[in-house]
């Protein structure tokens, strides 16, 4: 798990400074334009009235694009994620409810921080981060494709029975840590009491699996392709429409692994879901042709 975080928060950091030195690039072209874009807005200056009466319809339409937009890519790009199979794997084993609190309190919280991420780059020109922004879906739609064509057809299930092997290697390191600690206790008498660290403390108020619920399903997030989907939406539509299509596709998509379990992971098509999901990103990077930019 410490590799698969280190190698999501590679990914994460290396495309979220390729957005940012693109758009910091093209952003110098901006300043001699300055004066001719303040000439054709007092030009203009008499129909403002107009304009004003549009501004409603095209927030409604910014919100519902950006809503349907990131209620889909989440969905496409967490079906048979790492995080599902985590979510499924532990609903198996324990509380259903307590699992899904876990996990989508992770989600809540990452999908928060990458709508942050993605709101930071309103101090860039708005034409650039939407047209980079559209490219960079595009590049996420041909990869998700060729991935989709490359997979086996039981890709799902092998990644089901890796999440699953690493849950109960986890787990059998923890027992032993337990078991060491708890002989150690006895071996050295019981007169003098350690001072509990931190995660004890908060053992006996939260539920255990709760708490490994959440983190595991952080780190597995981390740097994921739905978070980076998540961060180029937001900067580039309306970031509380991307908040909540993020967080109501990943509710379904945690709900359906809790509920499902094993039988879901075993029916389900990474592959078809791959192919789906590259189509999905290609769809929204087309459409984008069709708005203007600085709507």
């Amino acid at each position: 798990m410490g590799l698969l975080f280190c190698h999501n928060t590679v990914q994460f950091v290396l495309s979220f400074l390729i957005i940012a030195l693109l758009a910091l690039q093209t952003c110098a072209d901006k300043e001699p334009h300055e004066d001719s874009k303040e000439d054709i807005s007092i030009e203009h200056g008499k129909s403002s009235k107009e304009i004003k009466g549009t501004v409603a319809p095209m927030n409604d339409l910014g919100f519902a694009h950006a809503f349907l937009a990131s209620l889909s890519v989440i969905i496409v790009s967490e079906l048979g994620d790492k995080t599902f199979f985590i979510a499924a794997i532990m609903a198996m084993r324990h509380s259903r409810v307590v699992v899904f609190s876990g996990a989508i309190l992770a989600l809540i919280i990452m999908t928060c921080i990458s709508v942050l991420f993605g709101w930071v780059t309103v101090i860039i020109p708005r034409v650039y981060t939407y047209w980079i922004s559209t490219a960079l879906f595009a590049a996420f739609g041909l990869k998700m494709l060729k991935e989709g064509y490359s997979m086996s057809p039981n890709e799902g299930q092998e990644e089901f029975e890796e999440v699953q092997s690493d849950l109960k290697k986890q787990e059998d390191e923890e027992k032993e840590k337990e078991t060491t600690q708890l002989l150690d206790e006895e071996a050295g008498g019981s007169s003098v009491q350690k001072p509990l660290s931190l995660r004890q403390r908060i053992s006996g108020y939260i539920p255990k699996v709760f708490l490994q619920a959440l983190t595991l399903t952080f780190l597995a997030e981390w740097g994921d392709r739905s978070q980076l989907a998540t961060i180029i939406l937001a900067a580039r539509e309306d970031i509380f429409g991307v908040m909540l299509g993020g967080v109501l596709g990943h509710g379904l998509c945690t709900g359906l692994a809790v509920l499902g379990g094993r039988m879901i992971a075993q029916k389900i098509s990474v592959k078809t879901v791959t192919l789906v999901g590259g189509v999905v990103f290609l769809i929204f990077a087309v459409s984008a042709l069709f708005f203007d930019p600085e709507s």
